[in-house]
């Protein structure tokens, strides 16, 4: 058995962070179910730029929109809802094995709404109705004005994905919005088992750190705010508060530890993966991480639930003079502006295609 495998046996999620054309024609995703159970798959803005810009298998979809006067985000949306609902299906056998706890794909609303609530909300509304597939997470950041939408989506009853999550803190507030949703719902008197997850961003964190610390805390800082997070999470799941609405059917929204591919060439292909095996988590990876962890990973032992030795990590780090409040709330930013460039390049990709298509 693999070790992808044993680290689903442990009781943890792997989703892919990836999606093409080509690996749902191919075949490609069908195998990373079967042999590496995968039971989920997340995309972004940067992951269809690639996608659409590298790849002639869009084409003929382009050229019939065009046809219907088809074009920009809205070209570019029946392109990716095409892929996600293709994607959706092949999960839906999880989704229901599992009664919808896991089986997911995930697609994100524009990154140029990241601060424009009300836009964000009718985006969302949208493209969860155009998706027509009850496994289809919406993204939605995070962010200041991203969590009145994460409330509301949820209180209509949208599975959501929380993205660009930074710290225990930004985590926080993205449950607490989640679950005024939830209880909102039971108020109403509507059916409260709305699912989400909540993406904390990992790795990140060390790239920000790298060469601003000593050799011995290189690579520790994101996965300490991840044990920190998740004794946050484990502590929220298991309080009195959620115990009350999983008693009225509610289901926890779950952590999901994204951004975990190595990103330090001298640092083990696999260290995330293996330092965050959490049970009821999720882990989505980018496809070379997947294929490393199932040839020569291995699983350790699950992630503490009382945060292990990270809060010494941290405060190492704050010794060397790492504000991690003030990093969190900058990693958020630059994440939301490097989605946006991504977003606007991918626009222009499909622009350009659009016009060399029309002539052909």
């Amino acid at each position: 058995m693999n070790a992808a495998r044993k680290l689903h046996d442990l009781g943890q999620s792997l989703w892919v962070d990836n999606i093409t054309r080509e690996m749902l024609a191919n075949g490609t995703l069908q195998r990373y179910i079967d042999e590496f159970s995968i039971t989920g798959l997340t995309s972004n803005p940067t992951i269809f730029d690639h996608a659409i810009k590298n790849s002639a298998a869009y084409d003929d979809a382009i050229r019939s929109l065009l046809r219907q006067a088809k074009s920009g985000e809205d070209l570019f949306f029946d392109l990716a809802l095409d892929d996600i609902t293709r994607a959706a299906d092949l999960f839906r056998e999880t989704f229901d094995r599992t009664c919808g706890v896991d089986g997911y794909v995930s697609l994100e609303v524009s990154p140029l709404l990241v601060h424009d609530t009300s836009s964000t909300l009718a985006e969302v509304r949208d493209l969860h109705a155009r998706a027509g597939r009850p496994n289809v997470f919406i993204k939605i950041p995070g962010t200041r004005e991203g969590l009145p939408a994460i409330e509301e989506a949820i209180f209509a009853g949208i599975p959501v994905n929380v993205t660009l999550l930074f710290s225990r803190e930004q985590y926080l507030a993205a449950a607490e919005a989640y679950l005024r949703g939830v209880e909102r719902r039971i108020a109403a008197g509507q059916k409260p088992d709305v699912a989400s997850v909540a993406s904390l961003f990992v790795s990140r964190w060390d790239v920000a750190v790298a060469d601003k610390v000593p050799g011995a805390l290189a690579n520790r800082l994101g996965i300490a705010i991840a044990q920190r997070t998740y004794k946050a999470y484990f502590d929220l799941i298991t309080s009195p508060r959620c115990l009350r609405l999983m008693n009225a059917g509610a289901r926890p929204q779950r952590l999901l530890l994204a951004s975990t591919g190595t990103k330090d060439p001298k640092a083990s292909d696999i260290l995330y993966v293996r330092a965050l095996a959490a049970p009821y988590t999720v882990n989505t990876m980018p496809e070379a991480t997947l294929k490393a962890f199932a040839d020569h990973g291995d699983v350790g032992p699950p992630m503490p639930v009382d945060g292990g030795d990270s809060e010494d990590v941290l405060a190492q780090f704050a010794k060397a003079g790492i504000d991690i409040e003030a990093l969190a709330s900058r990693l958020q930013d630059e994440g939301g502006e490097a989605f946006a460039k991504s977003w606007n390049d991918l626009i222009d990709v499909v622009a350009t295609k659009s016009k060399a298509l029309e002539k052909m």
